[in-house]
């Protein structure tokens, strides 16, 4: 019986990662679809701990108001980050996953179909020399067709995916969070994979 329980916790795909849950359509939905254009939106953010993206990083920068040009670069990094490490990590991973070409995601406007990235919530993380933790975000991704967004084909919503494990990641927090979108692309790889 106790083999029979770890069988299902090791192939469970919850186990170990971000919790996910359908919302509408299917993953059998997306059978034979092999390229996405890939979208993100980072509209109503919420930054774990604050009512809003901007109270976050207004605390943030007048923290570094002492140090000039910190704050700012604070903020220019906070944006830049995502185009610059994030959403490239998300990218590559689902690709590296799929080495065959099985299925691809790129930011390619032409694609028939649509892989959209929500952010809902993210945790920063910390690497403070004597503690670490990693960053953590959640994220709704939606499926649709390109030419009609209203042909929702799968809408799926990860709850809290863990970046990198503790000590393996940068000081920066810019590495930290790609990490958490790198799990994001892990676990929705691991989904795909069972439909091809």
């Amino acid at each position: 019986m106790k083999k029979l329980v770890l069988l299902f916790l090791l192939f469970n795909s919850n186990f170990g990662f971000s919790q996910l849950k359908v919302t509408s359509g299917d993953f059998e939905n997306l059978k034979g679809i092999s390229v996405y254009n890939v979208t993100f939106d980072y509209r109503d953010l919420r930054v774990h701990g604050f009512e809003t993206e901007e109270a976050y990083l207004k605390e943030k920068m007048e923290k570094r108001q002492e140090k000039e040009g910190e704050a700012e670069k604070f903020k220019e990094n906070w944006y830049a980050d995502r185009k610059n490490k994030s959403e490239p990590k998300f990218i590559e991973y689902i690709n590296k996953r799929f080495e065959n070409g099985e299925i691809k995601v790129a930011e390619d406007s032409e694609a028939k179909y649509t892989m959209n990235v929500k952010t809902t919530w993210i945790y920063p993380g910390y690497n403070v020399g004597a503690g670490k933790e990693p960053a953590k975000i959640s994220a709704i991704i939606t499926i649709f067709e390109s030419a009609n967004p209203q042909n929702v084909l799968l809408v799926v919503d990860f709850k809290r995916s863990i970046g990198l494990e503790p000590g393996t990641f940068d000081f920066d927090q810019g590495y930290r969070i790609a990490g958490a979108y790198e799990k994001l692309a892990k676990n929705m790889a691991m989904q795909l994979k069972r439909i091809l």
